[in-house]
């Protein structure tokens, strides 16, 4: 079943992309820091290096500064080590809310991500029981113009997705965490360019919103979206297609 409404079709609507922030080259310099510091600073060998990378070049982030974090990210250069944090809280309305950070101070991040909440009405809580909410998947997104939906369909299926739907301009392809890497090559090997790949958390079922709580969850997620250390975040909101577009989007 399409869940057209979820938080990442809402962002897509609305527009909240990292393009529009100020702070876009830190965020982006972090994520290839951590990636490295995962996998290695090789990206042939490190896919979440490759699409880290491919987005910050996506972005026009200059040669120097990509080469600089891969570098940070090595130990080859010096700077602040950068942590992984998740965290997980209930915005107005009772909407599960999870929170991808990359930190190099974890007690600044998580003091500054619950003033967020409690500004916006919303209460951080235990990720744990936030978490029990989401299933974590492979998600990559595939342009509709790109390829023939039945053409992607066979190559997703082929490789170990067990979901397409279309979102917005775009085709969502979800899978197991395990079958990342396969399915992100079985595309490629397929000519199928892909637009973003990520392990990313999947409502297991959404919570509709009248257009009032809407705009107040909306505010929250667009106020953590904007925060120089939020990787990602992720929501269980559903928001009727009519109340989206008079909220602009």
């Amino acid at each position: 079943m399409a869940r057209h409404s979820h938080w990442a079709s809402i962002k897509h609507k609305k527009g909240v992309t990292d393009a529009r922030r100020g702070k876009l080259f830190s965020k982006l310099a972090k994520h290839i820091i951590s990636a490295v510091r995962t996998g290695g600073g090789d990206p042939e060998m490190n896919l979440r290096l490759k699409y880290a990378i491919e987005k910050a070049r996506q972005a026009n982030m200059p040669r120097d500064n990509i080469e600089r974090a891969i570098k940070r990210g090595t130990g080859e250069i010096g700077g602040a080590a950068i942590e992984e944090c998740v965290y997980g809280g209930y915005g107005p309305g009772g909407v599960a809310v999870i929170v991808e950070a990359l930190t190099d101070n974890r007690a600044r991040t998580a003091g500054e991500i619950r003033n967020l909440f409690d500004k916006r009405g919303g209460k951080m809580a235990d990720l744990a029981a936030v978490a029990n909410l989401f299933d974590k998947k492979s998600q990559l997104v595939i342009r509709q113009d790109a390829c023939p939906e039945e053409a992607l369909m066979e190559a997703a299926l082929a490789h170990g997705a067990d979901n397409v739907e279309t979102v917005g301009e775009t085709y969502e392809v979800s899978g197991e965490v395990a079958v990342f890497d396969s399915l992100r090559k079985g595309l490629e090997e397929q000519k199928i360019p892909v637009e973003s790949a990520e392990l990313a958390w999947i409502p297991r079922m959404t919570i509709p919103l009248d257009r009032t709580l809407a705009e107040k969850v909306l505010a929250l997620l667009e106020d953590l979206e904007e925060h120089e250390d939020v990787k990602a975040s992720y929501a269980n909101l559903e928001v009727s297609e009519a109340d989206l577009s008079a909220m602009g989007g």
